[in-house]
């Protein structure tokens, strides 16, 4: 590490009964770069302080709000200040306080979608790059090192020209009205006015997230069926479409949280005019490779043969698998990598800059909002955009 310490963060929400905050935690020790140091975890002061109790944090930087929080944390010395904060709220509580902590110099790692509306999310863009801020996105998948070899190998033209990418991310945790039952996470999740849309912007996101990560195409136009299966829920559960790439390549995306018996299901084809790939989620560390003139080829994870990329998210030899927490820590650890290197005036070496950052933030919330659009009017609608910065 470029400054010889740990970083110090803090994290807003990850309290009682929540659960990406955990898995953030947990992903930012994985690798020994970063230490929790304060937090407001929760709305309920009582709770904030409940879970700081729990974490074993100084009483004195556990906070009752993230506006007393971010105050009183840029007013104490460089020595003891926070170098970044993770934002692991629900998603329309992401802006103002990337906002906030953006405002007084803070880094920042930050839970998709970025923001509810494209207007905050751009502004979110300028903003981190006016103060010369750091802001990681945590795509966990995009930190699976056999993901990053499919990239490398659709780079390099192994694929030839790319004719079609097919991906689906399907669960069926929201088959029956479970915000009734008193679950946190489906409460906010189906609630509109605090997650903005529903299975397109928890899963549907990730989805063309990865597509877009290892194709390296962009989006021109999209058609969308967008349903709410569940009776009663306002907010849609499940969605199909078909995707226009530039350059003529065409997609299908699934997404859907109403699935009976699928549990985190994220896979990924991508085809092209010389070869094709296959990437799951339920099998990470392997990565298959097909041909029309030869045997497939399987990349497995940990090999020297691998892409730099792909070698530098893996940590334990070949053979030893290594799974979601891994891949979420390769996140956090070039995220920390790079925030360490600009703290210390030094230039972040390369394999650390690979990170979904604002920009991709800003194109996750835009492809949210035209999936949306394309629903209600039953239309192909543009999805092509630059968001600022990019």
């Amino acid at each position: 590490m470029p400054l010889g310490r740990k970083l110090r963060y803090g994290m807003v929400g990850g309290g009682p009964g929540a659960f990406i905050g955990a898995v953030h935690r947990r992903a930012a020790a994985f690798d020994g770069l970063a230490e929790l140091t304060a937090g407001a975890f929760s709305i309920v002061p009582e709770e904030s302080h409940q879970t700081g109790r729990e974490l074993l944090l100084d009483p004195n930087r556990v906070y009752d709000t993230f506006e007393e929080m971010v105050e009183r944390e840029a007013a104490l010395p460089p020595e003891e200040r926070l170098d970044f904060v993770s934002i692991v709220t629900p998603n329309f509580v992401h802006f103002p306080v990337a906002k906030a902590f953006i405002e007084h110099g803070f880094h920042i790692v930050c839970e998709k979608p970025m923001t509810v509306t494209l207007e905050d999310a751009e502004a979110l863009c300028r903003m981190a790059a006016e103060r010369g801020v750091v802001f990681g996105l945590t795509h966990t998948y995009t930190g699976y090192p056999m993901v990053k070899q499919a990239r490398a190998l659709v780079q390099a033209g192994a694929l030839g020209e790319i004719r079609k990418v097919l991906v689906e991310y399907t669960q069926g945790w929201l088959a029956t009205r479970l915000e009734e039952t008193g679950s946190l996470q489906a409460e906010w999740r189906t609630d509109p006015a605090k997650a903005g849309a529903g299975a397109i912007g928890d899963i549907g996101s990730h989805a063309e997230n990865l597509a877009r990560y290892v194709s390296g195409l962009e989006l021109e136009q999209l058609y969308a069926d967008v349903s709410t299966m569940v009776p009663g829920r306002r907010i849609d559960d499940d969605a199909s479409m078909l995707l226009r790439y530039a350059g003529g390549a065409r997609g299908a995306l699934t997404c859907s949280q109403v699935l009976v018996g699928e549990e985190n299901n994220l896979r990924l084809r991508v085809f092209g005019t010389r070869g094709a790939l296959d990437w799951s989620h339920g099998d990470p560390n392997r990565l298959t490779v097909r041909y029309a003139d030869r045997p497939e080829e399987t990349y497995l994870r940990g090999n020297p043969y691998l892409a730099p990329a792909a070698r530098h998210a893996s940590r334990l030899p070949s053979g030893h698998p290594e799974g979601y927490l891994g891949a979420f820590a390769s996140l956090y650890g070039n995220i920390v990598r790079t925030i360490a290197a600009r703290a210390a005036g030094e230039a972040p070496d390369p394999l650390d800059l690979d990170f979904p950052t604002a920009q991709d933030g800003a194109r996750g919330v835009h492809f949210i909002h035209a999936a949306l659009r394309a629903g209600r009017e039953e239309r192909w609608v543009d999805a092509s955009y630059t968001p600022p910065g990019a």
